[in-house]
């Protein structure tokens, strides 16, 4: 098996930062930009994400692929939770989930036809593909 050198694990490295970055920014921009109130499982999700950006934008830096084992339980929390937000989503369950007014199940936004919780699955997904690859090779 090959293994990865300190270049290659800083170029997937860098491939979670850019993926946890951009999902951080269009969670402030949604925020900020649109007015949008985060609901109780957005705010989870954040609390997930945002630590990977400066996680994995620190090991990129100083080409540390062992950061993995640091990374894996926020990206797979981070899985979870935005699957479980996608289902409410998109079965319709009832749920005691809310921030003020409001409810995890109701679609505020969809960019593309794609909702908030389906992009943030998408992103954690991604990071934890990469991770994988990463862990993969580094041992």
């Amino acid at each position: 098996m090959r293994h990865v050198t300190t270049i290659d694990s800083r170029r997937w490295l860098a491939v979670g930062t850019i993926i946890a970055a951009v999902a951080t920014g269009g969670s402030l921009w949604l925020s900020f930009g649109l007015g949008l109130v985060p609901c109780e499982l957005c705010w989870y999700q954040r609390i997930l994400m945002y630590p990977l950006v400066v996680i994995l934008g620190v090991a990129t830096i100083e080409g540390r692929p062992l950061v993995y084992r640091t990374a894996f339980p926020l990206a797979i929390g981070g899985v979870l939770i935005a699957a479980y937000h996608s289902w409410i989503q998109y079965t319709g369950a009832p749920t005691a989930c809310s921030v003020g007014e409001i409810s995890c199940g109701i679609v505020q936004y969809r960019i593309g036809g794609i909702t908030i919780p389906n992009l943030s699955l998408t992103a954690f997904v991604l990071i934890t593909a990469v991770l994988f690859v990463i862990a993969r090779w580094s041992n």
